[in-house]
């Protein structure tokens, strides 16, 4: 049995994936993006914990013109996505370093890498997480692994409002050559196989998973 750590599990990706590691025999423990969002300085398990892997699940889409991004709003993306992640890992640090071998995973978006109109602030925070990926990646080889996961349009609550009816639904499916938005549990399949010891053998990855959006253009 392993303890895993997931940040954001009361929605979405973080929710899906908790009973993915418990169905392995894992221990999971879980908290709401609301603390790390806002800088916390704690985390929800015991002092002795040794951990095996932490999850940051939180994200955000705001889609809007890229002369409407305000100071206000991207400093509001970058605590979230960003720094709430980098606080996150610097608190689970040391339980992560108790571990023989440990992994953080952490999520970014195929904006980064794939330009897509109105997604400026959330590329530009997501980019610097693909970064911290890397970075964190090599400086904490060889006992843990950082890899991070960047999805495409997945139907979960964070989604809502670009899937709340039929047609929307169809329509942002027809954009992925796999004829679909992808599933919280898809995602969250590709975590599961990051932090448990499957893929003892990857670090510093960026992993696509999208349906294909970010590689393929469907003649």
């Amino acid at each position: 049995m392993k303890n895993f750590l997931v940040i954001g599990g009361s929605k979405g990706i973080g929710q899906a994936l908790i009973p993915l590691l418990q169905a392995s025999g894992h221990q999971v423990y879980s908290t709401d993006r609301t603390t790390y969002a806002a800088g916390g300085d704690s985390l929800p398990i015991p002092s002795d914990v040794i951990l095996d892997g932490i999850a940051y699940c939180p994200g955000s889409i705001q889609l809007v013109p890229f002369t409407r991004i305000s100071e206000s709003m991207f400093n509001e993306e970058m605590h979230l996505n960003t720094y709430g992640a980098l606080k996150a890992v610097q608190l689970a640090l040391p339980h992560l370093k108790k571990a023989d071998q440990a992994s953080i995973v952490f999520f970014s978006t195929v904006a980064v890498q794939t330009g897509m109109p109105f997604h400026a602030a959330v590329a530009m925070t997501k980019g610097a997480i693909e970064g911290l990926t890397r970075s964190l990646a090599a400086e904490l080889a060889p006992k843990i692994r950082v890899n991070a996961i960047a999805p495409s349009l997945t139907a979960t609550t964070l989604a809502e409002k670009f899937i709340n009816t039929p047609e929307k639904i169809e329509a942002s499916g027809k954009r992925h050559p796999l004829n679909r938005i992808g599933e919280a549990e898809d995602i969250a399949a590709a975590a599961k196989f990051l932090l448990d010891s499957e893929s003892s053998w990857i670090t510093g990855q960026i992993i696509h998973v999208n349906g294909g959006i970010g590689q393929l253009k469907m003649l």
